[in-house]
């Protein structure tokens, strides 16, 4: 979804700023540069034995979602900039009703592990705030590119957190798990769920 929206703003792009090139850096920097911050949070995780696994999992979905939602925010802020009043508040509700989603996504690996309810707070922040961030941002100063930019960091984000979470799963149950018909139905499942909330979004 967010490759598809960078694709049709690429065309949007000047042409010296090669659009579908601002793509591809974003979406390999996104991807290579959270595996680095990844792999420095264990590496500090087994020195001071402060974030268990599932946790780190868990702020990384919020992560690529926020990410995302930068996308999503400046989409709201350009149809304000616009003055698309009415496609920018359906926007607004229809991205709420679809993002309720993701925050299934964001608490799915710590639900049944011990953690201070803290870190819900800051999830939420993390997954939800760049949404206002990005919507100020579409309506003061909103350019192609940097939409552009945004979603394809969010692709990557997204990318790097379904590896993340298959890997997540194959440890904790077999890789057999994963072809599983509870696996089959639960992901046929999210793709519908996400088909239907998405209809709330009128771009």
């Amino acid at each position: 979804d967010a490759l598809e929206d960078a694709l049709e703003n690429a065309e949007r792009v000047p042409g010296p700023f090669q659009g579908v090139a601002v793509i591809l850096i974003g979406l390999s920097v996104s991807l290579l540069g959270l595996y680095a911050i990844t792999g420095w949070l264990k590496q500090r995780r087994r020195q001071a034995k402060e974030m268990n696994t599932a946790l780190l999992l868990a702020y990384s979905i919020a992560f690529g979602i926020g990410v995302h939602n930068l996308g999503e925010g400046l989409a709201i802020g350009g149809a304000y900039a616009l003055g698309e009043f009415a496609t920018s508040f359906l926007l607004v509700v229809g991205f709420m009703v679809h993002n309720l989603t993701e925050g299934v996504a964001v608490v799915a690996p710590v639900v049944r592990t011990e953690f201070n309810w803290r870190h819900l707070v800051w999830l939420g922040l993390v997954a939800g705030g760049p949404t206002i961030a990005g919507t100020l941002l579409g309506a003061f100063a909103y350019t192609a590119l940097w939409a552009v930019l945004f979603l394809a960091v969010g692709a990557g984000a997204v990318f790097q957190v379904v590896i993340e979470i298959t890997r997540y799963q194959a440890r904790q149950a077999g890789a057999g798990s994963l072809a599983s018909g509870w696996s089959l139905a639960g992901f046929v499942l999210g793709l519908l769920v996400m088909y239907v909330t998405g209809l709330f979004v009128t771009v």
